[in-house]
């Protein structure tokens, strides 16, 4: 359904919380390069935690070789879109989609910003900050996509390989025990 990009991102425990993300949408990443960091960096594991073998990445030596290899709709996330990324009907693409999120420092190059200005998009902020963290952009924006499309077949209570949907209910005090 979509894909998440990573352009040249910078701090392991961003893109390892992006990983856990991607794992629990089912998402595939891509992580243009260069790195930040080297992907079997213990800090970028610890942030993945037990998720990173279930995960499906691809690594590329820069933008170009990840365009060359990947053709779909490019959705870019900027502080400089001037778009709001839940007005998008995310449903009305019919090739691949890729949610594309630049660098914690300066995010994607303005170059190839400029080449796609109609399908640059922005979460909605106060003055205040320049943008959000980098994994909670992802989540939020990956979430709305997920919305939109009713969630498709993620789990909807706790599955039964993990505590089960009536974990709770053991939990629950009967009356005549309050």
């Amino acid at each position: 359904m979509f894909d998440i990009v990573l352009y040249e991102p910078e701090i392991p425990q961003n893109t390892g919380n992006i990983m856990r993300t991607c794992v629990a949408i089912g998402a595939k990443l891509h992580l243009i390069e260069p790195l930040g960091f080297k992907i079997d960096e213990q800090k970028l594991r610890r942030s993945a935690l037990d998720y990173y073998e279930h995960l499906n990445y691809v690594i590329y030596k820069d933008f170009n070789d990840f365009a060359a290899k990947n053709k779909g709709t490019y959705l870019f996330l900027t502080r400089y879109g001037k778009k709001n990324y839940a007005d998008i009907d995310y449903p009305k693409f019919e090739e691949p989609l890729y949610l594309i999120f630049g660098k914690e420092s300066t995010g994607v190059d303005k170059k190839i910003l400029a080449k796609h200005l109609d399908y640059c998009y922005r979460i909605p902020t106060t003055d205040k900050v320049r943008s959000l963290n980098l994994s909670n952009a992802v989540a939020i924006v990956s979430y709305e996509v997920l919305r939109q499309f009713n969630y498709f077949d993620l789990i909807q209570t706790e599955p039964e390989t993990h505590k089960g949907k009536d974990f709770l209910d053991q939990f629950i005090e009967k009356e005549d025990e309050l």
